[in-house]
């Protein structure tokens, strides 16, 4: 759901960018009242699976594929605000040094790929977890309905921007109907792709899960807990593996936002932009699928760095004012 330059008209994006760029701001006041020492790690670990994940597009229907957004996974992870701020990181570095999603269009994008998939899908989930079992199970469960709710709750956003910001004349019912249909498909991958990371984190570290931080050791699966560093290895090595090679047999048709607009007949300005690693390429690497490795590599590390970068900073500032006697900011 990565839409390039011109999607939206100027006035549109404009407006989202204004609605993102203060979102961003409140999750960054409250992560940093809130973050922990151990979630410093583990967003940059996040960050960095989320780039990998979305490099592989899996086939929903004839035609069309999806990927992982990851918005509500990392806020059950991570809680949303720190969510919305991994997810950022990665869709700002997706737009400038991959060219995937424009610059002019980063205010809708962050706002339908982060911003909406995080708050959205954590509410989802709070939701789910009411009617769901205390336990390991029904945190797992809500966690994929949760993430299948988020991918539909970003498709119904970018159609209501369209309402608003059309560039081409296409009614909104068209719109609405082929996006939310297609991505009720999509959440499909998203939900088992989120449960089954969730899964895998609560046999491990549950507490590493701060959607399952209410359960009590009893209500939990552990399988073998295993020490944090063995989990941010294992958890990097995974990450490794998902850009350097599983990326190699990524679906190659165009994507959910991609195949509406082509069905329905939006076009957009497109980019001439051609960053160092555009279209998850380098130029001078002759060798399609090392030069794939080499760019979702480079993008792991670089998402890396940002997320645990701001992770460490917010951190470090929380320290200082509690050494100088200021009241850290209060969380919303």
């Amino acid at each position: 759901m990565h839409a390039p330059d011109g999607f939206l008209n100027a006035g549109t994006a404009l407006a989202t960018g204004v609605v993102s760029v203060g979102s961003v701001a409140g999750a960054l006041r409250h992560s940093s009242a809130t973050l922990s020492d151990k979630q410093i790690p583990l967003a940059g670990l996040s960050a960095a699976f989320l780039f990998a994940a979305q490099m592989v597009n899996f086939p929903v229907v004839a035609g069309t594929t999806g990927h992982l957004i990851g918005g509500a996974l990392a806020a059950i992870l991570l809680g949303p605000g720190v969510g919305v701020l991994v997810v950022s990181i990665v869709v700002v570095i997706q737009a400038l040094a991959f060219a995937d999603g424009g610059i002019t269009a980063l205010g809708y994008n962050v706002l339908n790929l982060a911003i909406v998939p995080a708050y959205g899908g954590y509410g989802a989930f709070l939701l789910f977890r009411k009617v769901m079992p205390k336990s390991a199970t029904g945190v797992v469960s809500a966690t994929g309905l949760a993430a299948g709710t988020s991918v539909v709750l970003a498709a119904m956003a970018f159609s209501i921007e369209w309402l608003f910001g059309a560039t081409a004349p296409i009614g909104f019912d068209a719109v609405f109907g082929a996006m939310v249909g297609v991505h009720l498909l999509i959440g499909i991958g998203e939900a088992a792709i989120s449960a089954m990371v969730v899964l895998a984190i609560l046999r491990t570290r549950p507490d590493m899960v701060y959607g399952a931080r209410d359960l009590k050791p009893s209500q939990l699966t552990d399988t073998g807990r295993i020490s944090v560093r063995t989990f941010l290895v294992a958890g990097l090595i995974v990450t490794v593996f998902t850009a350097a090679i599983v990326s190699q047999f990524s679906a190659s048709e165009p994507d959910g936002l991609e195949a509406v607009a082509a069905r329905v007949g939006i076009d957009s300005t497109g980019s001439a932009r051609s960053p160092l690693f555009a279209d998850y390429a380098i130029e001078n690497i002759g060798n399609e699928a090392v030069s794939l490795a080499v760019a979702g590599l480079a993008g792991v590390a670089i998402s890396l760095a940002v997320a645990t970068g701001l992770a460490h900073s917010l951190r470090h500032a929380r320290g200082k004012d509690k050494q100088s006697g200021s009241p850290p900011p209060e969380a919303d």
